[in-house]
């Protein structure tokens, strides 16, 4: 059983742009700070995400298997938890039933809640399993960001309260997402950014990895869930992982990935149910991979000029939101959701954009290529087609096939 006995290991084509034009490297996130100071007792990282909390019950579950982790091997743990499943969207309906146009800082104060229940519910069941432990909020937690509030940037960590924690307990739970400004301030790092919040915890502390339980076991070479003859991917690398979740692959946070890269931590990908299986591990090396990301929720927009298009490329980019700049023509993808298109463009003053359907990315090694399918229903189509030929034995992304985009990693 991984949670209760495993120790933790030490068409009209401009010229390809910059990789940082199209997001798939930024800076920031770098979490600086003093160097973290191996702990007395060994460290272990995990992070649940909302689909391991569908139910009260589950709470009690995971404690009673983190306990037993605890004492079969002496670890102390520090667990990132999300909110249950709708928590977050039910705040945000209550938000926008009193302000329409509410401000940054107080979308991030409210949306956050849910993870902060979250954690208190799993510390008390760890206390009815006989664990010591408690909960490390954003603002006590030494993640210094930004002051965007929304999509926050790292910027420093101090690890002394999580050091001073881990003295004291054996189980520090952390809700996910959460962070503060140097004012003190409570900041979001953006939606489903848990796994970011874990990356981070791992780094202060020092450990080598970091574990991410989801309702998947790792990265597949398309959505399981969704694409017949779906692939476990065993050994990704940290470039190919965040190629793909930059282009809307759900598994990981992309700048999560990053982060371990900088770091040299090893992200392991477990299912989020007992005996918690390992599937993906994100490392240095990792085999050639041949995938197809559909991510409902991406979005590609058309500008009536080029020049608009790079325009609200840059904002979204500035926002610290995935986003890509499309090359065959005034196209920018905003990749994985969870923003509030029009409303974003009006207040960063940024002439609308039309819809111009779903992205669907094919990945090849460095290689990558989107085609826009015109609704949800023809994504689906699409990306089955697509991934039945690019892992066709000696199939390669072929740039002069209709309506693709070919851009380098």
């Amino acid at each position: 059983m991984a949670v209760a006995g495993r120790r933790q290991p030490h068409h009209r084509r401009r010229p390809q742009r910059d990789p940082d034009r199209r997001g798939a490297h930024r800076p920031g996130d770098a979490v600086k700070g003093s160097p973290p100071t191996a702990p007395e007792q060994p460290v272990a990282v995990l992070k649940f995400g909302g689909s391991s909390f569908r139910t009260l019950a589950a709470y009690g579950q995971l404690a009673e298997a983190l306990a037993r982790r605890v004492q079969s091997d002496g670890t102390r743990l520090v667990v990132v938890v999300s909110g249950q499943p709708g928590e977050t969207e039910q705040f945000r309906e209550r938000l926008s039933q009193v302000n329409r146009h509410p401000e940054d800082e107080t979308v991030a104060g409210l949306l956050t809640l849910a993870d902060t229940v979250g954690a208190q519910l799993l510390a008390t069941a760890l206390h009815r399993a006989g664990r010591t432990a408690t909960v490390l909020a954003g603002h006590q937690l030494g993640l210094v960001t930004d002051s965007a509030f929304m999509w926050a940037r790292l910027e420093h960590t101090d690890p002394e309260p999580l050091r001073t924690a881990l003295r004291d307990n054996e189980v520090i739970v952390v809700p996910g997402g959460q962070a503060a400004d140097r004012e003190g301030r409570p900041t979001w790092l953006g939606k489903n950014s848990s796994d970011l919040s874990a990356v981070a915890v791992a780094a202060a502390v020092g450990a080598r990895s970091c574990e991410i339980h989801s309702d998947v076991d790792g990265i597949y070479s398309s959505d399981p869930h969704l694409v017949t003859g779906s692939q476990l991917l065993g050994q990704v690398s940290y470039n190919t992982a965040a190629l793909m979740s930059l282009y809307g692959a759900k598994v990981l946070h992309r700048r999560a990935v990053r982060l371990a890269q900088r770091n040299k931590i090893e992200i392991v990908c477990r299912y989020n149910r007992d005996p918690f299986p390992a599937g993906s591990v994100i490392g240095p090396a990792g085999s050639s991979v041949a995938a197809v990301v559909l991510n409902q929720r991406s979005a590609a927009l058309r500008y009536a000029t080029d020049e608009l298009a790079d325009q609200a490329f840059a904002a979204f980019h500035g926002a610290n939101i995935d986003v890509v700049r499309l090359t065959s023509g005034p196209l920018v993808a905003v990749t994985g959701g969870f923003v509030d298109l029009p409303e974003f463009q009006r207040r960063n003053g940024i002439t609308p954009g039309e819809y111009a359907g779903v992205p669907v990315t094919a990945v090849r090694g460095s290689q990558v290529a989107t085609q826009l399918a015109a609704d949800e229903e023809d994504a689906l189509h699409l990306t089955q087609r697509l991934h039945d030929y690019v892992n066709r034995p000696g199939a390669d992304v072929d740039p002069n096939a209709p309506l693709l985009e070919m851009q380098g990693a």
